[in-house]
């Protein structure tokens, strides 16, 4: 028996919402036709702006905590209150009950995105419908944009229900729902891929302003770019590749994909896309890495030049659901990271994995890399700079505030003394244009002796056209220079289009040489200068303010995070205690130690971003053509090898880069572990280990630190959290909602449910 649905042809609308105050001639009781709503410019871009209210706005957003608390990143210190939580780890997900779900069903929510994308696209290409005046390519350019959220919208459906019905348009109303079944994963990626091939095909337009583009401004946030769907292409590709859902004889092979994603990289450096290494100062952030994942993006990209897409409007609030107890206002722990993650970090001298699998079962006796510099007697030091941007562990400093108390500030300007350079003065900046090799200028000198304190440093706002990667001070007196940086110790200067804080601490200058502080070298310390040599070529430009030396004395270390048991943030195993961690960690990425009751400075999660391309094509490549084979580019750029874009992602991180002539076994450990810490927190784990088929060894349990004190010294034992049972098959996959399953099997005949489900 068929079975039919009518045609939706009116849509409830709010008339301020869709029409200008000029366009009253609608029915009276409030209703529209899609004619109307494409009879106007105004409504028919309202309608093309809500094809994206579909968007996830992704962070803590399952019961207040993240996705990282259902897999082997975190766990949650609610385990022991009703809700998602409780009900994930004690394995009562069902078809009826997915704790996945609590902040609403994804099936329904993305099917609702592509219905309204459907109706967008098949009323804008039918003239009788469309009749507004609209140019064209500004009407191009929303076309390409639904295009890719339809493409994105059917891409978070099928990682996590696998193939589902492919629909291209509205139901007609004799639609007959008897013939309706699941496509295979295969073809949900073949048209994910025609979807975004469709929209960047598209034309970018020639006005700036309008268009399916690559550059936006900062007021059209939440507009999809042409990036943005080369992250689409890349992400359905991998994962059309990946175990879990390859079949024999598909055309995503890992040849393929490797084409796929590296052209989708290359197109986006080609675009001016760059990894954020900005390095914020000591009280900001720890490294360039922390400072990327607490700033907001800029979809100019006038500084973050790495985002693809942020959420767009809800902020991670670390602070209060994954809070320490010593953050005010803090609401619970949350997300403590797990052991497993805390293994995964490398060690930053050698490069190396220090923990390399475990010897028994429980994940509590690890095999420990002897070759990494791994001291389990102080676990927490020397690792990867990005552990200490990640997870707050025990003595971990809670605030990077350093405060400056009895600061003294000792002005200098640039004099007319110069060597291939010009110095051009506007107001109270000066702008240094190097002309020639071994450019330098010469400042003022000190006045007064430096003042004692614990710290003393040059510093300087400035704006730059190009990083400056081999700067120097001399410390020089009436002779001339008397002692500058050690050899290798050049300074960096990072590119900067806004007005960007430089500092550089003196006390090795102040130690070698006597700096501003004693009669070294024939002169009294008011007669101390610096000479500045900006770098060692022409073809730079610095624009300098409020060049000066700085000299404070720093306040009291800040409180530090006490894990240990009796420490101010200890450990718990109370199941009514939800404010204390249950593995001995706190989470810090996305975190600004700032934030709190009165302002919440976190920042937003990245739904894409350069990093993960790069990632994206360093696996493929490696399964293709191996670990060190480079891959030519399609669109012009440069070849690389999956190793070398690996080495990309450690070399914002400062870690070392991993060493040639790796297998291809060895090689994917080494990936993983590094997809693992660079994305961590980010929604791709829980994907990552379903779609690599390796959930039932990462997801039974988890694993934390019990540290107890005894006087100066800590003990460190590994504790086993409690089963989950959340490592089984049948957890690959998301369950369908029972209620749409049972809908479809009235129509259909057959079952859509998922294995185990």
């Amino acid at each position: 028996m068929k079975k039919y649905i009518s045609k939706l042809f009116t849509v409830f609308v709010s008339v301020l919402g869709l029409v200008s105050c000029a366009d009253l001639d609608i029915p009276s009781d409030g209703r529209m036709t899609l004619n109307d709503i494409f009879m106007d410019y105004y409504s028919t871009r309202n309608y093309f702006n809500r094809c994206s209210d579909y968007m996830p706005q992704v962070g803590f957003s399952y019961e207040n905590t993240p996705l990282a608390s259902f897999c082997d990143e975190a766990h949650d210190a609610s385990d022991g209150v009703s809700g998602a939580v409780n009900d994930w780890y004690n394995n009562r997900t069902s078809s009826s009950n997915n704790p996945l779900a609590s902040g609403g069903d994804p099936w329904s929510r993305y099917f609702e995105g592509i219905r309204k994308c459907n109706t967008f696209l098949e009323s804008i290409n039918d003239p009788t419908v469309a009749t507004a005046n609209i140019d064209e390519e500004e009407k191009n350019g929303w076309i390409g944009e639904v295009y890719t959220l339809r493409a994105f919208y059917y891409l978070q459906l099928i990682k996590r229900y696998g193939g589902v019905p492919i629909i291209d348009a509205p139901y007609e109303i004799t639609y007959d729902f008897s013939q309706d079944s699941r496509a295979t994963f295969e073809a949900c990626v073949d048209f994910i891929l025609a979807d975004c091939d469709r929209a960047l095909e598209i034309p970018e337009s020639s006005v700036s302003t309008i268009g399916f583009r690559w550059d936006i401004s900062d007021n059209e946030r939440g507009h999809v770019t042409r990036a943005f769907a080369y992250a689409v292409k890349s992400q359905a590709a991998l994962y059309a590749a990946s175990p879990l859902w390859y079949e024999q004889g598909s055309k995503y092979t890992w040849d393929k994909v490797t084409e796929i994603t590296k052209e989708a990289l290359d197109e986006c450096l080609a675009h001016g896309f760059e990894l954020f290494d900005i390095t914020p100062n000591a009280d900001i952030a720890q490294n360039a890495y922390a400072y990327y994942f607490i700033n907001r993006s800029d979809p100019s990209r006038s500084v973050d030049k790495e985002t693809i897409f942020e959420t767009t409007s809800s902020r991670t609030n670390v602070w209060k659901y994954a809070g320490t107890p010593i953050t005010e206002g803090a609401l619970k722990a949350g997300a403590g990271p797990s052991q497993e993650l805390v293994d995964a970090y490398g060690m930053q001298a050698t490069g190396e994995m220090p923990v390399l699998g475990y010897f028994d079962a429980s994940h509590l006796q690890p095999i420990i890399n002897a070759s990494a510099g791994y001291d389990p007697a102080n676990p927490y030091e020397g690792r990867d700079p990005r552990f200490y941007a990640s997870v707050y562990y025990n003595n971990s400093p809670r605030s990077l505030t350093t405060g400056n108390i009895d600061k003294d500030l000792f002005p200098l300007s640039f004099t007319s003394t110069i060597n291939n350079i010009t110095a051009t003065k506007n107001g109270d900046e000066v702008t240094l244009a190097t002309t020639g090799s071994d450019p330098w200028i010469f400042t003022t000198t000190l006045t007064r002796p430096l003042t004692a304190g614990d710290s003393r440093v040059v510093s300087f706002e400035y704006k730059s056209n190009k990083s400056i990667t081999d700067s120097e001070f001399f410390f020089c007196v009436a002779g001339g220079p008397q002692g500058g940086v050690e050899s290798g110790q050049n300074i960096h200067i990072p590119q900067a289009s806004e007005w960007t804080r430089f500092e550089y601490d003196l006390t090795t200058a102040i130690n070698t040489w006597g700096f501003g502080v004693n009669s070294s070298g024939g002169a009294s310390p008011e007669n101390h200068f610096l000479r500045f040599d900006v770098t060692g070529g022409a073809g730079y430009e610095i624009t300098i303010r409020n060049f000066r030396i700085e000299c404070f004395t720093l306040p009291p270390a800040p409180t530090p995070v006490e894990t240990f048991v009796g420490g101010n943030c200890e450990i718990s195993d109370r199941v009514n205690e939800i404010t204390n961690t249950r593995t001995g960690y706190y989470m810090r990425k996305f975190n600004n130690y700032k934030s709190g009751v009165n302002v919440d400075q976190d920042g937003l999660m990245k739904i894409f971003r350069l990093g993960e391309l790069y990632l994206n094509f360093a696996e493929a490549a490696y399964q293709s053509v191996g670990p060190d084979a480079a891959v030519p580019s399609t669109v012009g750029g440069s070849a690389m090898s999956a190793r070398q874009a690996v080495n990309t992602i450690r070399e914002r991180a400062e870690m070392p880069p991993l060493p040639a002539g790796l297998s291809e076994s060895e090689f994917e450990v080494r990936y993983r572990n590094e997809r693992q810490v660079e994305m961590a927190f980010e929604e791709h784990r829980f994907f990552d280990v379903r779609r690599w088929k390796i959930l039932n060894e990462t997801d039974g349990f988890v694993t934390g630190m019990k540290i107890t004190q005894e006087g100066d010294s800590y003990t460190y034992t590994r504790i086993k959290l409690e089963d989950r049972g959340t490592n089984a098959d049948k957890y690959l996959r998301y369950p369908i909602d029972q209620s749409e399953v049972s809908k479809m099997e009235s129509y259909t005949g057959t079952s859509w449910q998922n294995p185990g489900w």
